[in-house]
């Protein structure tokens, strides 16, 4: 079940809130409607990853838990807050300026987050490891879409 809400209009966020899933296309269908169409396809993939990091990682796909996701446009950027119920992960302290390459090895661990740092321009976490904020800058001047 997916529930949607409109937060009161002076605040301009939606809330998307879904029970822990991996059948994420309608989900991501909701999400990406504002955005313009040439940047839909990298944010998707971003999306997708935070998505599946959150229902997996963060609930083990435990359908009593759910995931849940608020979405703005601020001051011509795009903002997703991403939470989980899960017990939270470690993260490095530095946000600001993280190793964006892939990992040298073959195993996946790390590479989600890699492409998170490469698709959007912020990539923040609350201190508990249980709730991501993502923002990308779609209408800066230098800005091109990583997929054309």
């Amino acid at each position: 079940m997916i529930a949607t809400s409109l937060s009161p209009a002076e605040c301009g966020w939606e809330t998307v809130s879904f029970a822990s899933t991996l059948y994420l296309c309608p989900i991501l269908d909701l999400l990406l409607e504002q955005i313009p169409n040439k940047w839909q396809p990298e944010l998707r993939l971003g999306l997708q990853e935070a998505l599946v990091n959150a229902a997996k990682h963060g609930n083990n796909l435990d359908p009593s838990k759910t995931v849940e996701v608020q979405f703005s446009v601020v001051n011509g950027e795009y903002w997703w807050v991403i939470s989980d119920e899960g017990s939270g992960f470690t993260h490095g302290d530095d946000q600001e300026s993280p190793e964006v390459s892939l990992p040298c090895d073959e195993s996946e661990s790390g590479r989600g987050m890699s492409l998170l740092h490469q698709i959007f321009d912020k990539v923040l976490w609350n201190n508990q490891g249980t709730e991501i904020r993502l923002c990308k800058q779609v209408k800066h001047p230098s800005k091109r879409p990583l997929f054309s």
